[in-house]
């Protein structure tokens, strides 16, 4: 049996929230300079596009796990991205993939259990919470390599 729990923040709202944070985070690939997305890194940090990889394998496979109650295995960097362009493209298709499959979603869903990638059994809104968090904490990796380089990074509210 599902269960409704109290709602402090709409379905609707919560998918423009976190695509405020991924329109924010598509901003900081567009303005780092293509050789230092791939190269540039602090303290042993990955660069920035490693760490773009890790979000584009979590978001939409987590979501279409969610959406279709599969569990995949983690697989990051399948796909061997070359150019900043090809990054914003599979960004931008993420994007889309995620309004599609967040359609698909029930509020009643958002308590149920899931599996993510086989390692986490959390309730589905602590699971997208995950991806949220996990997407700015690498923004904010991201913002210390731009700083680095001397370049101003938008504002982490203009979202």
């Amino acid at each position: 049996m599902k269960t409704l729990a109290a709602q402090v923040i709409t379905q609707e709202d919560l998918l423009k929230h976190w695509q405020g944070h991924r329109a924010l985070t598509r901003r900081l690939i567009e303005i780092f300079p293509e050789k230092d997305f791939f190269e540039f890194s602090i303290g042993g940090m990955r660069p920035f596009a490693k760490l773009v990889d890790e979000l584009l394998a979590i978001a939409v496979p987590g979501l279409r796990g969610i959406v279709t109650k599969q569990t995949e295995a983690f697989s990051e960097g399948g796909e061997k991205l070359i150019f900043k362009a090809q990054y914003l493209e599979k960004w931008d298709e993420a994007t889309e993939e995620i309004n599609k499959y967040w359609e698909q979603l029930s509020i009643e869903d958002f308590s149920e259990t899931f599996n993510l990638f086989g390692q986490y059994e959390f309730p589905i809104i602590q699971n997208i919470l995950y991806f949220i968090d996990n997407e700015v904490h690498h923004r904010g990796q991201a913002y210390v390599y731009l700083r680095a380089l001397n370049i101003e990074p938008p504002f982490f509210w203009e979202r």
